[in-house]
């Protein structure tokens, strides 16, 4: 999550993952090199409101910074279309920051076509 810009400390990774890998709809997929974790996508299959059948996100995908350009992301973007397809879900869909136009390029090379807004809005907690 480093890499994506997203400080966090090995035990807040752990205590999300714990509640991520108890629930059988995300699906965690890793590249390992070299021995070594290098890359992972973050996956969450629902049921919607639009559609009748289900849908996918991918809500998380990384490469190491050493490990980028080598045809990882491309890879576990097929995994992950793989896993959806087995499960019956064809439409896919993820988010990307405005500012990330190589993250853009990237998905467009693979068949992901822009579609609407993310509107974003921080509330406070209340319990």
């Amino acid at each position: 999550m480093c890499d994506l810009g997203y400080e966090t400390e090995r035990t807040e990774m752990e205590t999300r993952l714990k509640l991520i890998l108890s629930n059988p709809a995300y699906k965690t997929f890793v590249a390992i090199m070299d021995g070594s974790v290098c890359g992972m996508i973050g996956t969450f299959a629902y049921s919607s409101y639009e559609h009748n059948d289900p849908s996918g996100r991918i809500l998380a995908l990384v490469t190491s910074s050493t490990a980028r350009r080598r045809g990882i992301g491309r890879v576990l973007i097929a995994t992950a279309e793989k896993d959806f397809a087995e499960r019956g879900i064809s439409r896919v869909a993820l988010d990307t920051r405005l500012t990330r136009e190589d993250a853009h390029k990237f998905y467009e090379s693979l068949g992901y076509e822009r579609n609407g807004w993310r509107f974003v809005k921080q509330l406070p907690v209340t319990n």
